[in-house]
């Protein structure tokens, strides 16, 4: 049998996970504070994940609020390392089977640790969903629980 591709993956993982997630059609916008306005929601609930790459060649997942940027200096802090970059978007397949604009934690490949800015704590939020067109909503305290994430102010 062969694996689950795109948001199949995604509800794979999940139900593997006992983490309720729900996928929806997500509308066309050119912009992620237009995708909100499309939605109904707060760029805050639009969380992006980004694809870090460390000094060793292993990678990171940085789970950030769609309304603030990664603060590299506090991410390294709580990694604990000198030196994060941003791999470019080949690099960000190969490590997450995922398409930017798509990447989530959610059965991507790698099981890459995952760190959550505390912000997006005490909601629901929305996440890429493994293929473009479709966003995830999960509760982010179950993410982080089911993922056994590292909380912290990275943003």
């Amino acid at each position: 049998m062969s694996e689950p591709v795109g948001r199949r993956r995604v509800e794979a993982d999940a139900l593997a996970r006992g983490l309720e997630v729900e996928l929806v059609e997500r509308p066309q916008a050119s912009s992620l504070e237009e995708s909100a306005r499309l939605m109904g929601i707060e760029p805050a609930d639009i969380v992006k994940t980004l694809v870090v790459k460390k000094a060793d060649g292993t990678f990171l997942l940085a789970l950030v609020p769609g309304d603030r940027q990664v603060a590299w200096k506090k991410l390294r802090a709580v990694v604990g390392v000198n030196k994060l970059q941003l791999p470019d978007a080949d690099q960000a397949l190969a490590a997450t089977g995922y398409e930017r604009g798509t990447i989530t934690p959610l059965g991507a490949h790698g099981s890459w640790p995952v760190v959550i800015d505390s912000s997006v704590l005490g909601r629901r939020i929305a996440l890429g969903a493994g293929e473009h067109g479709w966003g995830a909503w999960v509760d982010a305290d179950a993410l982080a629980m089911a993922y056994g994430a590292t909380v912290a102010d990275i943003s």
